[in-house]
């Protein structure tokens, strides 16, 4: 593979995560209301769930997607359902105390694990590599499975930068508004909604779109 194709995909790979989409708005919301550290572990999760969407597609299995809408709706409507609970427990929500600064609300673990579902229970990210990375690759240039790796693992790491800058910017916001009990409270309603917003866009998805 080129030089100039991995340099063109990166660039399109960059300006493809910083366009609004479920990842890196979920990453905003997230290390706005727990901080830029917790932002990291979602970003970790979000980039665990891209490792498996490029195995589904340097194996064929993503194709599976595209021709059984069973399939594509089943996976869809997991989302849609974790979206909603993430809706109801961002607007449960309690503001957090300041009083143990190295507590937070959730674990690692569980923003670790929220971000891997948030990622592999979308199957448009699978149909969108299904799409995208054929288009930077080659029988000439070797093997196609390798080079789906490579690219799979590219597109990762210029995501996972992005995210992080967006965690850091969201964290330092968050710093700021967690000493305000009303803006945690107004902050979580927001998420809430985008939580909603997000599993809407879910639901009108489909295998053509």
């Amino acid at each position: 593979m080129s030089v100039e194709l991995i340099l063109t995909f990166v660039v399109a790979s960059g300006l493809i995560s910083l366009a609004p989409g479920p990842d890196n708005i979920f990453v905003l919301t997230q290390s706005a209301l727990y901080g830029r550290k917790s932002g990291l572990f979602v970003i970790f999760g979000l980039c665990t769930g891209l490792v498996v969407h490029t195995f589904a597609v340097a194996l064929g299995l993503a194709a599976i997607f595209q021709t059984s809408t069973i399939a594509f709706n089943i996976l869809k409507y997991a989302g849609v359902a974790y979206l909603f609970y993430l809706a109801w427990r961002a607007f449960k929500a309690s503001p957090v105390s300041l009083q143990s600064p190295g507590e937070t609300v959730l674990s690692y673990k569980a923003l670790y694990l929220r971000g891997i579902i948030m990622n592999v229970t979308n199957p448009k990210v699978s149909i969108f590599f299904l799409a995208f990375l054929p288009q930077f690759t080659s029988p000439e240039s070797g093997s196609l499975i390798a080079q789906f790796f490579v690219l799979g693992t590219t597109f990762i790491l210029v995501a996972a930068a992005i995210f992080i800058g967006i965690a850091c910017l969201a964290g330092s916001l968050g710093s700021l508004i967690t000493h305000s009990p009303k803006s945690q409270k107004y902050l979580n309603r927001i998420a809430a909604i985008v939580f909603i917003g997000l599993a809407a866009k879910l639901v009108a998805s489909s295998t053509n779109t």
